[in-house]
């Protein structure tokens, strides 16, 4: 199952984000998940961050991911999206907000997927391709 939830005033077409997960996950042929986004504010953000990375900063997106469930077959994946970083990345790179939405949507499905760009150049290489070709494909 896979379910965008929307926990902020913003309006975002959250089907829409759903069916790009969904696309990625067939197209890397990644069998069933079970994800849940999460669009939140720049406090409870920073909250997470702060637990969870030990840093005490606002980021874009987080992605929690369990390849392996209880059950040794469900995939667990949770993404966390701060609408207003979003926001405030897409006017920094003079992209529209959906269009930077997508980008880290697609980023953080990729990590959750086992992708990886902070490990070495190659990795990265791989990754930044993959997330074109995904960006390119969810237009």
């Amino acid at each position: 199952m896979i379910e965008v939830l929307n926990l902020t005033r913003q309006r975002i077409n959250t089907e829409k984000l759903l069916l790009m997960v969904r696309k990625i996950l067939y197209l890397e042929k990644s069998g069933q998940w079970d994800i849940s986004v999460c669009l939140i504010g720049a406090r409870r953000m920073r909250e997470i961050n702060r637990k969870f990375r030990k840093k005490d900063a606002v980021t874009d997106v987080l992605s929690f991911g369990e390849l392996q469930g209880p059950n040794g077959k469900t995939k667990l994946g949770q993404i966390m999206i701060c609408v207003h970083q979003v926001k405030k990345n897409a006017r920094a790179l003079q992209k529209s907000f959906e269009e930077e939405l997508k980008s880290v949507l697609v980023h953080s499905v990729l990590h959750l997927l086992g992708y990886e760009h902070e490990k070495s150049k190659q990795k990265a290489h791989i990754m930044k391709q993959k997330e074109k070709e995904y960006e390119d494909k969810l237009a």
